[in-house]
C-alpha cells in the first residue's frame, strides 16, 4: 500500500462511456499500461463493468470500462446498458468517448449505417447525461484518422459548456493526447487514501479475466459466424505444485449447429482459440497455463440468471 503522508494521496473512479467500439477499452489499457479489457473490432465486446487501476501523480485512478451504450434489443443488451449507466452514476468523473471519424461521416450526405448508429447512440448518451445533470469530459478519439479541418469542425459541433467540462483530442491506440487527459483526471480525483495496492492493475477475479481472454480470442476467430450467442465461464482453477495452473473453461452456445462451427473441422477452430488464449493467459498471469476448453449447448442461456452472475451483470427482470 501507499506509504505517503496522509492528505497527499488522492483516489477516484472514472467512468469511460461511449457508443460501442468507440475505443473505450483501448483507452483504459493505454491509461493503465497493461491489457486489462479485451479489445476486438467487433462492437459490444465489453459486457461487464471492468475496473482497471493505475497510480499517477499521487492519484490512484480507478477506470471503469463500461459496455458500450446502445439501443437494447435483448435481455443481455439491457443488462449491458444498465451496467454502463451504473458505472457512470457512481463515478467521480465521466469521460465520454466519441469515434471522431464516424461522427464526422454521420454528418455527411450519405453516411454508412454504422456511422449513423454510432452518432445516434452518442447523442442518446449525451441526453442521458443531461437528464442526470452530470457533466462529462469529451474525448474525441481516433484523431489521427481525420484531417485537421474536419476535426476542428467536429469540436465546434460538439462543444457545449453545459454538457462538457473539457474537450480532449486523443488517439487511444497511438497514445496521442492521452497523457494530457490522464493528468487532468488525476487533478479531479478527491483527496483520500488509495483503495488498492500500489501494484494492483485490476479489480477483477483471475477466473473472470481468464474467461474474458478466451472470449476475446473466440470473437476474433469466429465473430462472423457466432457474433453474440456465446459466453465463456471458468469452471475450475487448479493450482499445480510446479507453480503452473490448470484452467478448465466451458463455452456455452445455444444450438448444436453453433457448437459445430466453434469446434471446426477436426477440432481445429477450438484448438486455435485455445492456443491463443493460453499464450495470452501465460503473459497476463506470468506462469505456465494448462488450458482445457469444452463446448456445451444450453438453449436460451441468455435467459438464465446464473449466466449473468458469471459475467458480472445484474439480471434484468424483463
Amino acid at each position: 500500500m501507499n506509504n505517503s503522508p496522509e492528505g497527499q494521496t488522492r483516489c477516484g473512479f472514472i467512468a469511460i462511456l461511449g457508443a460501442p467500439n468507440a475505443g473505450k477499452s483501448t483507452l483504459v489499457n493505454r491509461m493503465v499500461g497493461a491489457k486489462i479489457s479485451i479489445v476486438t473490432h467487433k462492437v459490444q465486446t465489453t459486457r461487464a463493468r471492468i475496473r482497471a487501476i493505475t497510480v499517477f501523480q499521487q492519484s490512484q485512478l480507478i477506470f471503469v470500462d463500461t459496455p458500450g451504450i446502445f439501443t437494447p434489443r435483448r435481455r443481455l443488451d439491457r443488462a449491458m446498458v444498465d451496467a454502463a449507466w451504473g458505472g457512470a452514476a457512481d463515478a467521480d468523473a465521466i469521460v465520454l468517448m466519441v469515434d471522431a471519424p464516424l461522427f464526422v461521416e454521420a454528418l455527411t450526405e450519405r453516411p454508412s449505417a454504422r456511422a449513423r448508429v454510432s452518432r445516434e447512440d452518442t447523442l442518446k448518451i449525451i441526453a442521458g447525461l443531461e437528464k442526470s445533470r452530470r457533466k462529462a469530459i469529451l474525448a474525441l478519439n481516433k484523431i489521427d484518422a481525420l484531417p485537421r479541418e474536419a476535426l476542428l469542425g467536429l469540436v465546434e459541433t460538439l462543444k457545449d459548456e453545459n454538457r462538457f467540462s473539457e474537450t480532449f483530442l486523443i488517439s487511444a491506440e497511438k497514445g496521442d493526447g492521452v497523457e494530457d487527459l490522464k493528468t487532468h483526471l488525476a487533478g479531479l480525483t478527491p483527496a483520500g487514501p488509495w483503495l488498492y495496492a500500489e501494484d494492483q492493475l485490476a479489480d477483477l477475479p483471475l477466473r473472470m479475466l481468464a474467461s474474458e481472454i478466451t472470449r476475446e480470442k473466440l470473437m476474433v476467430r469466429v465473430h462472423q459466424e457466432l457474433p453474440y450467442v456465446t459466453t465463456v465461464e471458468t469452471d475450475s482453477w487448479t493450482e499445480k505444485k510446479d507453480g503452473s495452473v490448470r484452467i478448465e473453461q466451458v463455452i456455452y452456445v445455444e444450438r448444436d449447429s453453433q457448437k459445430s462451427i466453434l469446434l471446426g473441422k477436426g477440432g481445429r477452430t477450438i484448438k486455435d482459440i485455445g492456443k491463443h488464449a493460453r499464450i495470452e493467459m501465460q503473459k497476463s498471469f506470468d506462469r505456465r497455463v494448462h488450458l482445457f476448453l469444452f463446448v456445451k449447448v444450453r438453449g436460451k442461456w441468455l435467459d438464465d440468471p446464473q449466466r449473468y452472475v458469471e459475467m458480472g451483470l445484474d439480471f434484468p427482470s424483463s
